[in-house]
């Protein structure tokens, strides 16, 4: 059991947490949530033994294994693969061991606890992993230097999830995933076998994934149970009756002190008046949930709807490298009351094709007809990175109103968020949230009639992504949607455009049916490699496959069939082995044949994991060249 016992911390002469105590049960899991900077991120680290705590204590099994998302992200020569075996620690230590071993009675110890932990196993698990989070089979052997910081953060939760903590403290785990990743964590999340607490501000996994909400309001932790909307409703209603309650208390204290008011000079009444006295001190003020609202987001409305349609694709093909598009063939319409969310892992195309529409790209092939005066407002994350850390939120609004006297520049500062002297506040003080506040108003500044939006709820917390969502149904013009989100998609798009295979088509289903398909994908391959010890390949691989060509079937075929009865083959041997060392008296009547035994077995284990790859890979030749 976690016991948080009487906790306060304080930061920076700012305190945190006050007197906090919750006891959360083994194999709990906490979605943890509370407004950006009340103190979230601070208690892991408090957990974590990173912060000293100013009062109180947090107890745990001395045995527990604590798991943590590293705050950088692993960037070396080793195979992705081989990054995430790493993480559990136990396995390796006992592997080295197997190699090193003489004491044949060890030798059997140490394979019978190899055996216990699914030590051969966990290479088809940590690949089961990686593939989910959105890794091909090839790419879980590149190096992780060859990727980006994203992915690499991506190979980093990877990592955390494969060693299976005890205590799993995940910091907003879907902010460096698309969709599909997101979905796929969700349901991994949801059968953690541990002790889980995640930070987030995604509502759909806070539905799905966890038990308990903690919630951090107040400086107080508070353990309800059920999923985030069973909070949402649970903490109303506490709401209401602690208004109620301070309503009441509060005309008790009047009638109180009414009394005292009206007696304590008459000589007859002068004890009871003292008693009122020290019956005022004694009460005390109900604490009651403290709600700060959240400022409203605008997108100002353009002046005058076009004519529809107001994008128009024929034909169309667009990419980097000439003769290479990556999206072809494209006939599409938009017109002014669109709501359309991409769908699709990253790396099939739908950056390619926002910027395509918001005429960033031009066209390799086909037409683009766009309406007479179209203004299209464009808002990625990768844009905060542009804002000046030097320069005020007065100074950007003024670059967009150059020619405005200060009042409406303030005025207009004010109207995205920035009221009295936040105007003056510097870009590099302002928090994620505040920048993505900045960024959205100088994007839809002047009022565009298209507003594509590209993963616009990383730095916000819920209530904020609420206020956007809002914002984004008042708003008259179309609006494309790219984000992990789904709880914003559900609330905001009534289109779904799948973009896969190099094309873009509309997705027949709804969110769910989508949730459905991306995670039978995963299940029916997590079937069979729990069956032989190894993953076919995601539909990423497959289009990866065929765009680099197509080999005969037959030659793969029998390369998966040559595979797979060597995996049979090792799999019995290993099964003899396994049989033959469980009898411990061969220790003891020949230690010579019990340690060569163990070391065949060590042998054959990795030849297995090695078969498991080959099968792998030629599965995923095989499916992309069959399609």
């Amino acid at each position: 059991m976690l016991i948080i016992d009487d906790l306060s911390v304080r930061i920076v002469g700012r305190l945190l947490i006050e007197h906090a105590t919750v006891r959360i049960p083994p194999g709990s899991r906490i979605g943890f949530v509370g407004r950006n900077g009340s103190g979230k991120s601070t208690l892991f680290n408090v957990i974590t033994h990173d912060v000293a705590a100013e009062h109180g204590e947090i107890e745990m099994p001395p045995r527990w294994r604590v798991g943590r998302l590293a705050q950088e992200a692993p960037n070396g020569p080793e195979s992705l693969i081989d990054v995430v075996l790493k993480a559990d620690t136990e396995r390796n230590r006992l592997l080295d061991l197997a190699e090193t071993e003489q004491d044949p009675h060890e030798i059997a110890e140490i394979q019978m606890r190899l055996a216990d932990m699914g030590a051969y196993a966990a290479p088809a698990r940590a690949a089961s992993i990686l593939s989910g989070l959105g890794f091909s089979a090839a790419d879980q052997e590149r190096p992780c230097s060859e990727f980006s910081g994203g992915w690499r953060m991506r190979v980093a939760l990877a990592a955390t999830l494969f060693a299976e903590p005890d205590l799993l403290l995940l910091d907003e785990p879907t902010n460096y995933l698309d969709l599909e990743g997101t979905l796929w964590l969700q349901d991994h999340l949801a059968r953690y076998p541990r002790t889980m607490i995640v930070i987030s501000h995604d509502r759909d996994l806070l539905d799905t994934s966890v038990e308990q909400i903690m919630s951090l309001e107040s400086q107080t932790l508070t353990l309800y149970r059920g999923g985030y909307s069973d909070f949402e409703r649970l903490r109303g209603e506490r709401l209401m009756l602690d208004q109620k309650m301070a309503k009441k208390q509060e005309a008790q204290r009047k009638h109180i002190q009414a009394f005292i008011d009206r007696f304590k000079a008459k000589a007859s009444k002068a004890r009871q008046a003292q008693s009122r006295v020290k019956m005022l001190e004694k009460m005390g003020p109900i604490t009651s949930i403290v709600i700060s609202d959240v400022l409203p987001i605008n997108i100002p409305a353009p002046e005058k709807l076009l004519s529809p349609p107001i994008v128009a694709l024929d034909g169309v093909s667009v990419g980097y490298v000439p003769g290479k598009p990556v999206l072809r063939g494209l006939t599409l319409r938009i017109d002014n009351d669109d709501r359309i969310a991409l769908l699709g892992s990253n790396g099939n195309g739908k950056s390619t094709l926002v910027k395509l529409i918001a005429s960033r790209l031009e066209p390799m092939e086909g037409s683009i007809t766009r309406a007479s005066r179209l203004k299209i407002a464009y808002f990625a994350q990768h844009q905060l990175d542009e804002l000046d850390p030097d320069a005020s939120v007065y100074e950007h609004v003024r670059e967009l109103m150059p020619d405005a006297h200060e009042t409406k520049i303030r005025a207009m500062a004010g109207s995205i968020g920035f009221s009295g002297l936040n105007a003056d506040k510097k870009v590099e003080k302002l928090s994620g949230g505040e920048k993505a506040r900045l960024m959205l108003g100088i994007a839809t500044f002047g009022g565009p009639h298209m507003l594509i939006l590209d993963e616009p709820t990383n730095h916000l917390d819920i209530d904020s992504r609420a206020a956007l969502i809002e914002a984004i149904n008042d708003y008259p013009g179309a609006v494309i949607l790219v984000s992990h989100d789904r709880h914003l998609l559900d609330a905001c798009a009534d289109q779904l455009w799948l973009v896969a295979d190099g094309k873009v088509t509309s997705f027949d289903g709804d969110l769910d049916d989508y949730r459905r398909r991306v995670l039978s994908d995963r299940s029916d391959g997590e079937q069979r490699r729990t069956e032989r010890g190894a993953k076919p390949p995601r539909n990423s691989e497959k289009r990866k496959g065929a765009s680099e060509g197509r080999p005969a079937p037959k030659p793969l075929r029998q390369r998966v069939e040559r595979a797979e009865a060597e995996i049979a083959r090792l799999t019995r041997e290993i099964e003899k082995l396994d049989g033959a060392l469980a009898d411990g008296a061969l220790f003891t009547r020949d230690p010579a044949k019990a340690a060569a035994l163990a070391k065949t077995r060590s042998e054959n284990a990795r030849a297995l994991a090695k078969a498991e790859e080959d099968w792998l890979a030629a599965g995923a030749a095989l499916e992309a060249a069959t399609g």
